[in-house]
């Protein structure tokens, strides 16, 4: 029989902080298939028997554990995980708070909607939905509800930045952003058309793109951030832009804003590719949730609550090693090239086989320490993205 580690008794202690309404059972089920995910690093339920303790003698009946949990109704992932990533978030109640939201389909027939907190170059699971849905493009109404609970579960916290990409700027999305004081960074699709730019006819995005390595800015006439820039055919959402063509970009950039539009706005903005690395670590690059055989759209949402506890521990691991000192004992980069997320991971095997200390979670960073960059050119390229040959200011009237 396999003896639990250090890791299945601090796993258990982490979940069961905030488990008081939470059924016990569920809870200790939970922190063991974390424990295996975390050894394994699949979310392929038969691959996890050699990583659990316990005295069963066939792995079908591991698996049917695991397959009963993902298949019980009575599991609220947001009553687990909610509390667990609002405590890691404790610091940020002093500072802008940055939440990407995109979307990512499994074999062509579930779609994931993310909400996630951008954190030191990598993004944490906030609430997430899983929808059966063959394209990556949804409708307003189907992440409504997550716009809806983040507001009310970050309530506290008084200022927060939604980015998006394309598939997300709509009407519907900036009359709630508007109504909630949510600010925002959202890319527009090229056919959009714009009014209050020329006085004789409406533009389109694409009229207007840059030339290679500049910029432009759309400002207001009045008190700034005029917002003079109307979308759309009827104009009556009301916004900033800036448009851009950097040097090393694949293509042009349209980037709409609640605040006057500068250079940070596209710093802003590229703060969402961090919830793409988020589904690289999720779907191939960590945890292999592609290769796993679940075909349910609950029963995903259920497996992806294990992902996503993983990664807020594994996270908060790496921040507490790099706090201590010991990055370098599984990083081999001079300077940290590695996420906090591999990191913890890396350490945590080293738990298991070598018999490392395990440090205790530690609050999410409000701001990292060491950034991290995985060579020279990697850091002299973000360090350079945003310089322009030329940017342009452009003042807006109102649209009528």
């Amino acid at each position: 029989m396999k003896s639990p580690t250090p890791i299945n008794h601090q796993i258990l202690s982490f979940l069961r902080q905030y488990s008081s309404f939470v059924d016990l059972r569920h809870v200790k089920t939970l922190a063991v298939m974390i424990a295996a995910l975390l050894s394994s690093q699949t979310l392929t339920l038969s691959e996890w028997e050699p990583h659990v303790p316990g005295k069963a003698v066939h792995a079908k009946s591991y698996e049917r554990r695991w397959q009963r949990f993902l298949s019980n109704h009575k599991i609220n992932v947001e009553q687990l995980y909610v509390p667990l990533v609002l405590a890691a978030l404790s610091k940020y109640k002093s500072q802008r708070l940055y939440l990407a939201i995109d979307t990512t389909v499994l074999w062509d027939k579930y779609c994931m909607i993310h909400l996630a907190v951008i954190c030191c170059g990598r993004a944490i699971p906030l609430l997430w939905k899983v929808i059966e849905h063959e394209s990556a493009t949804v409708a307003f109404a189907e992440y409504k509800p997550i716009l809806h609970m983040a507001h009310k579960l970050l309530a506290d916290y008084p200022d927060i930045m939604l980015l998006g990409d394309r598939a997300f700027a709509c009407h519907e999305l900036l009359d709630w952003l508007q109504n909630h004081y949510w600010h925002y960074a959202l890319r527009l699709k090229t056919d959009v058309a714009l009014q209050g730019i020329n006085r004789r006819r409406s533009v389109t995005v694409a009229d207007l793109l840059p030339k290679h390595n500049q910029a432009t800015f759309f400002a207001g006439r009045v008190t700034r951030p005029a917002r003079n820039v109307g979308l759309w055919s009827d104009g009556l959402i009301r916004t900033n832009l800036v448009l851009a063509t950097a040097a090393a970009a694949k293509e042009s950039w349209a980037v709409i804003t609640d605040e006057e539009p500068s250079l940070n706005t596209l710093w802003q903005y590229g703060l969402r590719f961090c919830i793409e690395e988020l589904f690289l670590d999720s779907k191939s690059g960590v945890f292999q949730l592609e290769d796993s055989h679940i075909r349910s759209a609950k029963r995903l949402k259920r497996l992806y609550l294990v992902a996503a506890l993983a990664i807020l521990y594994s996270t908060t691991q790496g921040m507490a090693i790099q706090v201590a000192g010991l990055r370098q004992q599984v990083d081999p980069h001079r300077h940290r090239g590695l996420s906090y997320l591999k990191i913890g991971l890396r350490y945590l095997q080293g738990v298991v086989h070598k018999g490392r200390t395990l440090l205790r979670p530690i609050p999410l960073f409000r701001k990292d320490p060491e950034p991290c960059f995985a060579s020279k050119k990697a850091k002299e390229e973000h360090d350079y993205a945003f310089e322009f040959s030329s940017i342009q200011v452009i003042t807006c009237y109102a649209p009528s």
